[in-house]
């Protein structure tokens, strides 16, 4: 204890010596000696002072001092007079800490009485603003030169970097914030005064960044808000890094600001409501400053932008900033991928495709694997394009030459769909035979290569398994899934669901969906209400699929009430009104088979009043007046049907069907239509029922054919699910 007191009073004398030293020599004009500014082992730095707090200001350490101190003062000097304890102590703490001595700085900077020369230094600022509006007038001079008031200004400055050091990261940002406070009040006037000004930066620069290393974020928030709001006669660089730091912030600390305050907006300007918002904000302005080349190019900027846009919906919007850069900025093949990603986003596919067709040509970068695998996925959506996207997928496995098994199963998958979707417009039975084999072949290999742990390729596996009635082989994978998602997925509970109905275990499947449901949020059970009902009418249970449809459309109802706006909200509104629609269709089925025609008219006016240009709900507004005798009538809706949608199987089913009873077409116009629904759909079960019965009515000539239509519908109907796999 006693050597403590000693080293306390012995780094006093040692502190009084210096503060002595340098008074004297200021005042007499003269420099201090060279060897007295060489610490010594009794400096004011304790001998204990570790290497690792100098290694981690080793930045601070390099600078080695300089006269700045001595021109400092003599400034002071020259417009006040005299020399203060307070301007003292700031110039040597300066001199400590340009030394490295952090540990003596910052002891010499808490001898600084903030308090008592707060009320100078804003009354030295108020006078000098004043000043500067009424040159004319007289003024009594100013209590403090504004170089004493840059000098404390620092010291504060150098005292929080001090507080840093040692990881006081509390004590630090309280200096800088008052030191803040009092250049504030009143607003500062542009400073001629450069030391002045570049303190001032510094230490709006470093204050957010204390806050958040003290762990109050809140309060980082408000100094960066109050960095960009105040007028601090910034430079546009820090401006900049400023905004980016804070963007950054806001995505990604996981903290929800509160919106600004309405006092410091304007009138009519954008208040941003989240983070999300506040973050694209400043974002867009970073752009916008680019693009006018007002500070340098960060592609990283660009980078958070995507991320923002695309967390909050606003693709739309990052394609439109995309679209307004420069050339220069970005590269033609980035731009090009930027934009096709926002337009796939979008559900502009087409677009997106052209793009990434315009990215993959020999003079841009033909070898671009994530270009290649999303081309391939959009074209394996469509049977039109399903060539393409084998090209495609085929150019992605051979780009990668083995470098990543999880990207090379990911394109063997791409190409296993495109296999599957162009199978589906095959005409010749051996042809599709062929392009189904591929798709199972490619997609076994992308399971391998991906060791069956990623669960688009099990899902697409256990699908095409399903759709090729490999119905064992297919409810294996469904089950694996199930695990491997741990029942997260609703796509992976009704395609178990589905291959149990195609295996005639409705009850199974019900206690499956039932299952799901217990698992689910009101929101999302959606769909597999739907599959229950009709799960329920396969097994004759009427009046308890009536009761489940009544439950959806209960659950729907509320959904349509409670839509916000954007466009992952507009998705949602579209799907759900698409299921309102098959569920009022669903009912007015079950009513027609009832013969409840009034309930059935009731059902299908729900519909027209949710979209009037449904092919599906003219269908089955044709199946009620076939039902009722009105033949003319029914087919005068299926007709109106097919020219909404000219692909609607059903419709070319039904109309093929009540022309061959009603017998005012030749046989050809029956069978056009037929194959056209099979050419559409080949597990069409109606359709190769019908199709044989027309051949058999045509007599033994083609009693083959007739034979071969039976045999694939009896076929298809064993192994006929309650909804189809796709």
């Amino acid at each position: 204890m006693r050597n403590e007191n000693r080293i306390k009073e012995r780094r006093r004398d040692r502190i009084s010596i210096e503060l002595g030293k340098i008074m004297q020599c200021l005042c007499s004009g003269e420099q201090l000696l060279g060897e007295e500014m060489v610490p010594s082992s009794e400096s004011l730095a304790t001998k204990d002072y570790t290497h690792s707090v100098y290694s981690s200001q080793a930045e601070e350490a390099e600078r080695k001092p300089d006269t700045g101190n001595i021109e400092e003062a003599e400034s002071s000097l020259r417009e006040s007079g005299s020399l203060n304890y307070e301007e003292a102590r700031a110039l040597l703490g300066r001199y400590e800490y340009q030394k490295g001595n952090l540990e003596a700085a910052l002891h010499v900077f808490e001898g600084i009485d903030i308090a008592a020369v707060t009320p100078k230094m804003k009354t030295a600022l108020s006078i000098r603003g004043e000043t500067r509006k009424r040159r004319s007038q007289k003024f009594a001079p100013p209590p403090m030169s504004i170089h004493a008031v840059s000098l404390l200004f620092e010291a504060m400055l150098l005292k929080s970097k001090s507080l840093q050091a040692f990881g006081r990261y509390k004590g630090s940002s309280l200096p800088i914030f008052a030191f803040l406070a009092t250049a504030l009040s009143p607003p500062p006037p542009p400073l001629s005064d450069c030391k002045l000004q570049e303190t001032i930066n510094k230490a709006v620069e470093l204050l957010p960044g204390l806050w958040k290393l003290a762990d109050h974020p809140s309060e980082a928030i408000l100094s960066y808000r109050r960095a960009l709001l105040h007028q601090w006669n910034l430079d546009a660089q820090i401006t900049a890094k400023i905004q980016k730091e804070f963007a950054i912030f806001l995505l990604y600390s996981g903290v929800e600001a509160n919106p600004p305050s309405l006092q410091s907006q304007m009138d009519s300007s954008f208040v941003p409501k989240n983070n999300t918002e506040e973050a694209t904000l400043l974002l867009i302005i970073l752009l916008r400053k680019f693009t006018l080349k007002r500070i340098e190019w960060d592609p990283s900027i660009l980078d958070h932008l995507c991320y923002a846009l695309s967390i909050s919906g606003g693709l739309r919007a990052l394609a439109n900033q995309v679209e307004e850069l420069l050339p220069g900025f970005l590269q033609q093949k980035e731009r090009y991928h930027i934009l096709a990603l926002c337009y796939h986003g979008e559900g502009d596919d087409l677009s997106a495709l052209n793009l990434w067709k315009k990215m993959l040509k020999s003079h841009e970068d033909p070898t671009c694997v994530p270009a290649l695998l999303f081309a391939s996925k959009i074209c394996g959506e469509s049977s039109k394009f399903a060539e393409d996207g084998v090209s495609f997928a085929c150019r992605a496995i051979e780009s990668l030459h083995g470098r990543c098994d999880q990207l090379a199963g990911v394109a063997n998958c791409m190409l296993g769909i495109s296999h599957s979707a162009n199978s589906r417009s095959c005409i010749q039975d051996s042809e599709r035979a062929k392009r189904q084999s591929e798709a199972l072949k490619s997609l076994e290999i992308a399971g391998r290569m991906t060791r069956m742990g990623h669960p688009s390729i099990v899902y697409h596996l256990c699908l095409e398994n399903a759709e090729q009635r490999k119905l064992d082989t297919a409810l294996q994978y469904a089950k694996f899934l199930l695990k491997l998602e741990g029942g997260f997925n609703l796509k992976g509970w009704i395609l178990l669901a589905r291959i149990l109905s195609a295996q005639k275990r409705f009850l199974d499947a019900e206690i499956i969906i039932n299952a799901a449901l217990d698992q689910t949020g009101k929101w999302d059970q959606g769909e597999l209400l739907q599959t229950k009902a009709k799960l329920q009418i396969a097994q004759e249970l009427v009046k308890e699929a009536i009761e489940t449809y009544t439950q959806l459309l209960a659950v729907l109802q509320v959904q349509r009430k409670t839509f916000g706006s954007g466009k992952k909200q507009k998705e949602n509104r579209n799907h759900h009104k698409n299921l309102e629609m098959e569920t009022w269709h669903d009912l007015a089925s079950i009513y027609i088979r009832l013969s409840q025609w009034r309930d059935a008219e009731i059902c299908l006016s729900k519909s027209e009043a949710i979209s009037p240009f449904s092919a599906s709900r003219w269908q089955t507004a044709g199946l009620l007046h076939e039902a009722k005798g009105h033949h003319k009538e029914a087919l005068t809706a299926f007709m109106r049907a097919l020219d909404i949608d000219p692909t609607h199987v059903p419709s070319l089913v039904c109309k093929a069907v009540l022309l061959g009873r009603i017998g005012r077409s030749s046989s050809a116009i029956v069978r056009s239509l037929l194959t056209e629904a099979l050419r559409l759909d080949r597990m069409n079960t109606s359709a190769w029922y019908n199709l044989g019965l027309l051949y058999k009515d045509e007599g033994e000539a083609l009693a083959l054919e007739a034979a071969e239509c039976f045999e694939a519908a009896a076929l298809l109907e064993e192994t006929e699910p309650v909804q189809p796999f796709r």
